[in-house]
């Protein structure tokens, strides 16, 4: 019987990634579609996924699934007419990653999830057959030069922070199953409106679309393949970018620049950055912007307090972390910045 996971400790993975001598394409992928038996659909990709040495993170429920992967670029074809073989996944939008160095990933990890978003969604009647209408970049770029059109941005307070289309508004909320009920009170008096909702790579914003139209609004829109794929479609077509800024991005390196526009400020300093980075002492691991000078300043930690911790050996660090869990932590001032603006209980 064969092995349906990794048994090999991160470190010595990482390794074995950088001494790889050829080079991987990083692209994301998702697709709601039903999955019957997904502990049976998972164990088969993966399978076949791990033999062409495929790394990265996938989520595999009864409503579909959602992949962000790096390929051995060799076996790129292999990998997509794998994908394709599958007949809800025939011709599936592949995003290519804007910024790629090909270490985004050096793990296959597929696990199997009560749903591939998680939203909060208990509504039986809810249905993903009703979703917004697509928009290409182009007509992203039409649609937001007209009046009556908002432009919701469904990703979290840290992903807006670095970079956003213009005029976009932000859903001031930690995680997504917050922001569809909170964009659909916000936006209550704009039924009648275009609304056009987009995320990184389409996802979010294509069940938030549908979400949008159970709700009763009529002109809903979402941005196909979202920011990742609008990126690339700009620089095809040579059209100007909407987006200003930088686009976070949830593997190794953390964003990808989509305009030299730097829109965020070091939460040390308050100086022009856009870099995050996760703080160096392990006992804390805050996920939060650096600029160059604090990093050299702070030895990438987030506080004086973590930096005397980190530079303490490793043993008294393992022992202050003894017993205790972190959790996804995360720099966080949009509760406080914008909800009371907005009228919403924090």
């Amino acid at each position: 019987m064969s092995v349906l996971h990794n048994r090999i400790s991160n470190e010595e993975l990482k390794v074995k990634l950088y001494e790889e001598t050829f080079p991987r394409t990083t692209l994301s992928f998702y697709q709601y579609f039903l999955i019957q038996d997904p502990q049976a659909f998972r164990d088969e990709i993966y399978r076949a996924l791990n033999a062409m040495k495929v790394f990265g993170r996938i989520y595999v429920a009864t409503e579909g699934i959602n992949a962000q992967i790096s390929v051995p670029t060799h076996n790129f074809e292999v990998f997509r007419d794998y994908l394709y073989s599958f007949k809800p996944l025939k011709g599936l939008r592949l995003n290519v990653a804007v910024n790629d160095d090909g270490k985004s990933f050096w793990v296959l990890r597929i696990k199997v999830r009560e749903k591939i978003v998680a939203d909060g969604i208990d509504d039986p009647n809810f249905s993903m057959e009703n979703r917004g209408r697509y928009v290409n970049a182009q007509e992203m770029n039409n649609l937001m030069a007209k009046e009556d059109t908002i432009v919701i941005d469904m990703r979290n307070h840290y992903e807006y922070e670095v970079g956003h289309f213009e005029k976009a508004i932000e859903i001031p909320s930690d995680t997504f199953r917050e922001q569809l009920p909170m964009a659909a009170a916000i936006m209550k008096d704009n039924k009648d409106k275009n609304i056009i909702m987009y995320c990184t790579g389409g996802i979010r914003c294509e069940k938030a679309s549908a979400y949008m139209l159970h709700q009763g609004f009529k002109n809903v829109y979402h941005l196909e393949g979202g920011i990742i794929n609008y990126a690339n479609k700009i620089k095809e077509a040579g059209i100007e970018s909407k987006f200003k800024g930088k686009n976070f991005v949830f593997d190794e390196r953390l964003g990808e620049k989509i305009t030299d526009d730097v829109i965020a400020k070091c939460h040390q300093c308050g100086k022009p950055a856009d870099t995050h980075t996760n703080c160096k002492n392990d006992a804390c691991h805050l996920l939060f912007i650096q600029c160059e000078y604090c990093a050299k300043t702070f030895d990438g930690c987030c506080t004086t307090e973590c930096k005397d911790v980190f530079h303490l050996p490793l043993e008294e660090q393992e022992k202050l972390r003894a017993g205790k869990k972190n959790g996804i932590q995360v720099f966080n001032k949009s509760k406080q910045r914008l909800r009371p603006k907005l009228g919403i209980d924090i």
